[in-house]
């Protein structure tokens, strides 16, 4: 239960940047998802209406990688000045007092982000298409965004030390993650000029509405990255919640992502960067499941959704077998 006090002083913010001073808080109520960070639904009476807000805030415990609230907040502005399909960023709070930790504020929309609904309502190649389409948009911003800083020179050798450098840490032998991220310093694909990733694209962080696309969510993870990141990433095994067919996010063929973001970018993405990249990916939730299994296991957040994802790794431990065998590199061995 939030107290009254909390929904009082929220409403005061609110109606600050609302320019509705009489705003009140009529109700806040938790959301599912989001493993990072955790949402409430805000709905308050304004002036003789209702509106509705999402305020989103880290949780317990923290993972360690991706961006801090006020950052991805600022992305949030910049991203919905420049068109983009994002939640109207409305506020964001570095007082912890309030809520207990710093939080943003965005308009709430209309829709389902949830993964299993998203992936039983059958094959929807328009939705894939659209969230191709946007991806290459989304890549067409640039710099300055002096928040996320300067755009790595090797993209793929700092994703692999930054990767190397956590499993390092935690103490524990990965010999199928040693082995694929050995292969992936020997094959780096032709580097190509960074562009504006989301981070985290796929089924379960973009809301759609009756098969409409509606907007991108969740930026924790966004960054300068390669082209093809996002891409694989959706793509990937793991986020296809059981359609495995249907290669691109449980939703559709692969071709119908590569055909909306191709339209739009003029760029056809190759097979092989895409199943590099495909296998980092696979190294990179590998290591995000471990992280967050440590949340429940070391930093003391009881929570068997994160404990469950710490067996994840499995999965992609599986994948990076299947991506990264190949043949003649034995026969070149022996």
């Amino acid at each position: 239960m939030i107290e009254a006090s909390t929904r009082a002083r929220l409403a005061r913010l609110i109606g600050r940047a609302t320019g509705t001073p009489d705003a009140v808080v009529t109700r806040m109520e938790e959301l599912r998802g989001g493993a990072v960070r955790r949402h409430w639904r805000v709905d308050a009476a304004m002036g003789g209406s209702a509106r509705s807000f999402v305020l989103r805030t880290d949780g317990a415990t923290r993972l360690g990688m991706g961006l801090e609230l006020a950052d991805e907040f600022a992305l949030l502005e910049t991203l919905h000045a420049a068109g983009r399909a994002v939640a109207p960023p409305l506020l964001y709070c570095g007082d912890p007092a309030l809520t207990g930790a710093p939080f943003h504020l965005t308009g709430f929309l209309e829709g389902s982000a949830e993964p299993a609904l998203l992936v039983a309502s059958g094959p929807d190649e328009t939705l894939a298409e659209r969230l191709g389409q946007e991806l290459a948009a989304l890549q067409r911003i640039r710099p300055p965004l002096a928040f996320l800083g300067a755009p790595a020179s090797h993209i793929a050798a700092t994703r692999l030390d930054d990767y190397r450098s956590r499993l390092d840490a935690m103490g524990e032998r990965r010999p199928v993650a040693e082995w694929a991220m050995r292969w992936l310093l020997r094959h780096p694909p032709e580097p190509l000029p960074p562009v504006l990733c989301h981070g985290d694209f796929r089924t379960g962080n973009y809301l759609a509405e009756v098969g409409r696309f509606v907007a991108l969510l969740d930026w924790e993870f966004a960054g300068w990255g390669d082209p093809d990141e996002d891409l694989a990433w959706f793509c990937s095994r793991c986020w296809r919640f059981g359609a495995h067919e249907r290669e691109a996010g449980g939703i559709a063929p692969r071709a119908a992502l590569l055909r909306g973001y191709e339209a739009v970018s003029g760029r056809r993405p190759d097979p092989a960067r895409l199943r590099y990249w495909g296998a980092m990916a696979a190294i990179k939730w590998l290591v995000i499941a471990l992280l967050q299994r440590d949340r429940h296991l070391r930093a003391g957040e009881r929570s068997l959704d994160l404990a469950l994802t710490g067996r994840r790794a499995a999965e992609c431990e599986l994948e990076l077998l299947q991506l990264v065998e190949e043949p003649e590199d034995h026969a070149r061995s022996t």
